[in-house]
């Protein structure tokens, strides 16, 4: 896999996310928002819980033996402190915005959501402005 175009290796990874949203919504009905999917496994009914336990295994365990397999590179380590005030933001972030990137991104435009199209522009559009802050305008360089 490493010898694969970096273009080619986004594309395909794009390919098996959308795979995977479109088969939990025809096998299911259900949306593959992932922050949907974890408020429910943790707080919902039991019944329903069950399948999102088992996709978060999938996720967690599927991206960790690839990870292994293929070599990714590993992050470096950073403070407790700092990991666990980044979950709070973005689980705030999350809340307020009614879904995450990726149920937005992903799932509600896949669905022709307006809503979803909104906070995709504004997501993508606030990425954009932070890119070029940080790293075109001369701010004490």
């Amino acid at each position: 896999m490493n010898t694969l175009h970096p273009y080619l290796q986004s594309a395909i990874g794009g390919v098996l996310i959308g795979l995977a949203s479109w088969l939990v919504l025809a096998s299911l009905g259900r949306v593959t928002g992932i922050s949907g999917i974890v408020s429910s496994a943790l707080l919902g009914p039991k019944g329903d819980a069950a399948w999102r336990r088992a996709f978060l295994v999938g996720l967690i365990g599927g991206g960790a033996i690839f990870s292994a397999l293929l070599g990714i590179p590993q992050p470096e380590p950073q403070p407790l402190w700092l990991m666990v005030l980044a979950g709070l933001l973005v689980g705030y972030g999350t809340v307020r915005g009614s879904g995450c990137t990726s149920g937005h991104g992903v799932c509600g435009l896949g669905r022709r959501s307006k809503r979803s199209l909104v906070a995709v522009l504004l997501f993508m559009g606030s990425a954009m402005a932070t890119v070029f802050v940080s790293q075109w305008l001369p701010l004490g360089r």
